[in-house]
């Protein structure tokens, strides 16, 4: 993270002094890998106070998904209510959703309260392959939730369904994709697609930021490690939690918000190894830099 840029408790108001609340808008995973648990980790280890809405429930695990459950929209509805009416929140993550009420719903409580900082995951499958979105909800999410957001956040098989195409096989075709989802935005200048290229071929994950004008492109290492789960989610709110506590350095706020993000998301997997959660796709570290390792000296204080 660079300290020219994003320190952990600096915010864009001068005025600000305590962290940042941040709120995830998701699904519950038991395991903890993903979803709104995961977001709340990532939030924490970066600066920010975490707030969580349950969107859903899954009965999970690292190998898969057995089960869903849609809270009512009524009570979800109670939940953003209550939430927003209390806390002021510097910004929102939004993941699993899972049917298309729920999606409208989320979209007419977040415009009523004119949630700031909208970063959109549009969550559809798990790590396992599992179902987590209908399909009638992506039509919900391209017409309610794509005109609050300020930066969508799909990986490839995502941005394939939003835009009812295959997926790109080449980083010029997943640069065409960046473009068409832009696209999809409102046409004012300030909203911003991350697409996500880990299902590309190669030595090096690509990912694209794109505002309509600029294209930036993010490239890391691939660490081989089956431990993945909720890598998608993780970046998503680790970019949410780090966009109140940018301000102008090296780069401007949005691409040092989400560099950063790309470089604590890196760190997290290739601290996965050292966890030992389930037998399956193994959860990132997410407090990879704040734990005491194995070894260390431990004091109570």
């Amino acid at each position: 993270m660079s300290s020219s840029s994003l320190s952990p408790n600096s915010s864009s108001s001068s005025s600000q002094t305590a962290p940042p609340n941040v709120v995830s808008i998701a699904g519950i995973d038991p395991s903890g890998g993903a979803g709104v648990f995961a977001d709340i980790k990532t939030f924490s280890a970066l600066g920010a106070y975490g707030c969580g809405i349950v969107a859903a429930l899954t009965a999970q695990n690292t190998r898969g998904v057995t089960g869903v459950h849609t809270p009512s929209t009524e009570f979800l509805r109670l939940q953003i209510d209550t939430l927003f009416a209390d806390v002021a929140l510097n910004a929102c993550k939004i993941g699993m959703l899972g049917n298309a009420a729920t999606v409208t719903t989320v979209a007419d409580r977040l415009s009523y309260w004119q949630a700031a900082n909208i970063v959109l995951d549009p969550v559809m499958t798990a790590k396992s392959g599992d179902t987590l979105l209908d399909r009638d909800a992506i039509a919900a999410l391209r017409e309610a939730l794509f005109p609050l957001a300020f930066i969508i956040t799909p990986n490839l098989p995502e941005a394939g369904a939003l835009l009812g195409e295959r997926m790109p096989e080449t980083l010029r075709e997943m640069r065409r994709m960046a473009e068409r989802l832009r696209e999809m935005l409102p046409a004012t200048s300030g909203q911003w697609v991350l697409l996500k290229g880990g299902h590309l071929p190669g030595s090096e994950s690509t990912d694209l930021l794109f505002d309509g004008d600029r294209m930036i492109t993010l490239c890391a290492p691939r660490i081989d490690t089956p431990n993945t789960h909720g890598t998608g989610c993780t970046l998503s709110s680790a970019i949410a939690a780090l966009l109140p506590q940018a301000r102008p350095g090296s780069y401007s706020p949005v691409e040092a918000a989400v560099r950063a993000a790309h470089d604590y998301l890196h760190h997290a997997i290739a601290n996965a190894g050292s966890l030992a959660v389930g037998h399956g796709h193994g959860p990132v570290h997410h407090f990879h830099a704040l734990w005491t390792k194995p070894g260390d000296s431990l004091s109570p204080h």
